[in-house]
């Protein structure tokens, strides 16, 4: 680990002292440091990492990226690193933590363990959208690691969601909304709205609808090498489409269609870490809370 970049979004409760200490720890081990630009502006505000360098672009010259924040943040990491290959792991300074999975008192252990290489890398499946539209209204990121969402927008109505697999008509939704999951963001708005819990590693997607008006219309796993398209026609002239936390609004009756990105982001997992230890620690499955008083 000789080139770091670290990214981040906010400066809230003690993620400054969590910069500070993680920068020095890297810095001992000799590393070179960069830090996001507009990161590091919040930063040098406060007086900290004015003497490194920023940086806007990724490339495969970065041996690693470090996400100071959330699970959302992790995913604003991951439009950064794209296809270049950098893997990355989350220190989590948010609430569940289900991609940013590093406690924020483990830091000496981890940038130890990062240096001698010690982990295993975690490849996550994305998936790309493309619309019917010559206009690119999301821009170069046109991928997602954990869902693609439509929903309605500027409207208290249901949509129709026309939804093909493989250009054949699976059915037409009536629905706040439709959301097509990996298998990472199964454990997101996916299992909010009903959707399973799947293992990382399952060759899948969700197809899970938003409060939909027939009670019957029930989560789908398929295989996902299924390419999906999506119509949505309703009351308002446009409708929402997401790509994790970036989100885009698209004329009516626009054809989405949903498939296997033809890359993966890898996501760093320490020793004693993974998936079934998340889940289990984040769902407090096995553990009797009923005694416990919430604070």
């Amino acid at each position: 680990m000789k080139k770091v970049a670290i990214y981040g979004r906010y400066l809230h409760d003690d993620a400054l002292d969590i910069c500070k200490e993680l920068i020095t720890l890297l810095k001992n081990k000799n590393c070179k440091v960069l830090v996001e630009s507009n990161f590091h502006v919040l930063l040098k505000q406060n007086n900290v990492a004015q003497d490194l360098p920023s940086f806007d672009v990724l490339d495969t010259s970065y041996d690693i990226l470090i996400s100071i924040g959330g699970d959302g943040t992790v995913l604003r990491a991951v439009a950064h690193i794209g296809k270049v290959g950098i893997p990355v792991i989350g220190i989590n300074t948010g609430r569940l933590g289900f991609l940013a999975t590093l406690p924020k008192n483990q830091l000496l252990e981890a940038v130890e363990a990062l240096h001698k290489g010690a982990y295993t890398l975690s490849k996550r499946k994305l998936i790309t959208l493309m619309s019917s539209q010559e206009e690119s209204y999301l821009g170069p990121h046109n991928f997602a690691l954990n869902e693609v969402t439509v929903s309605r927008m500027n409207t208290t109505s249901m949509i129709q969601i026309e939804t093909k697999l493989n250009n054949e008509l699976l059915t037409v939704y009536w629905a706040d909304g439709l959301i097509i999951s990996t298998p990472t963001g199964s454990t997101g708005y996916s299992l909010s709205c009903g959707g399973p819990v799947i293992s990382p590693d399952t060759e899948a997607f969700v197809i899970t609808p938003i409060a939909p008006h027939n009670l019957n219309a029930r989560p789908l796993v398929i295989p996902d090498h299924t390419e999906i398209k999506i119509k949505v026609s309703g009351r308002e002239e446009a409708f929402l489409a997401s790509l994790d936390n970036r989100s885009a609004s698209f004329p009516n009756e626009t054809v989405l269609t949903l498939k296997k990105a033809d890359f993966t982001i890898d996501l760093i997992e320490l020793k004693g870490q993974s998936f079934i230890k998340t889940i289990r620690e984040k769902l407090l499955w096995g553990e009797d809370r009923r005694n416990k008083t919430i604070k």
